[in-house]
């Protein structure tokens, strides 16, 4: 297990992930009257959002998704600090609303949905930039090979949710907005990238509710 990054105190919770890119996730930490010991928090599947933006033949970008993200990390808000953020992204869940497309995209050319399942950011450190922003560093890990990534992560809210969907009580969430930037060449995924058909840059982004377990 690696240490805990510790956070100055204006620094929240920061929550990344990471795309695949991932794409991956991560939070600010700040400190708030609120646990007494690191508490794990989960990323709500049906609040959670990995998108990716790329060029497409120069008239346009692409936007797509991931529809299958799960993840889950060590948060004590007391005393600022964020560890064990794992975040993990089924490969062939990608969905940018065109199957014949998305069908490629999973092929060897780009994803290699079949060799490589999963898509995995770990987090490795993290750096507040203002009372609600920072900087998340991580390993992401596509088609098997990992590299670093660092999003720019901001914090919008944590505290109870106004409502149930169980009936039962509210739930803890914190919610949190993350960017970054990938290449695509940087994970062996060169189609189209000479040519400039397929744009090598991928633009991440991440909206996500993670629940306090």
């Amino acid at each position: 297990m690696k240490p805990s990054p510790s956070f100055s105190p204006p620094f929240r919770s920061c929550l990344a992930l990471a795309f695949a890119l991932s794409l991956g996730l991560a939070l600010p930490a700040t400190i708030a009257p609120a646990q007494a010991q690191p508490a794990t928090y989960s990323l709500d599947p049906e609040h959670t959002l990995v998108a990716f933006m790329l060029h497409h033949l120069g008239y346009a970008d692409v936007l797509g998704q991931f529809r299958d993200v799960s993840g889950t990390f060590q948060f004590d808000e007391a005393a600022g600090t964020l560890s064990d953020l794992q975040v993990t992204i089924q490969t062939a869940s990608v969905d940018s609303n065109h199957e014949r497309r998305d069908e490629h995209v999973r092929s060897k050319d780009f994803l290699d949905a079949a060799g490589h399942p999963q898509i995995t950011f770990v987090m490795t450190g993290a750096k507040a930039t203002g009372p609600k922003t920072g900087l998340v560093t991580g390993d992401l890990t596509i088609r098997g090979i990992t590299n670093p990534v660092t999003l720019d992560v901001t914090l919008n809210k944590t505290g109870e949710y106004p409502f149930s969907a169980t009936g039962g009580a509210p739930n803890y969430v914190a919610g949190v907005s993350a960017r970054g930037m990938v290449k695509r060449s940087d994970f062996d995924m060169t189609y189209a990238v000479e040519n400039g058909w397929v744009g090598d840059e991928v633009a991440i982004i991440i909206e996500v509710e993670a629940i306090r377990q």
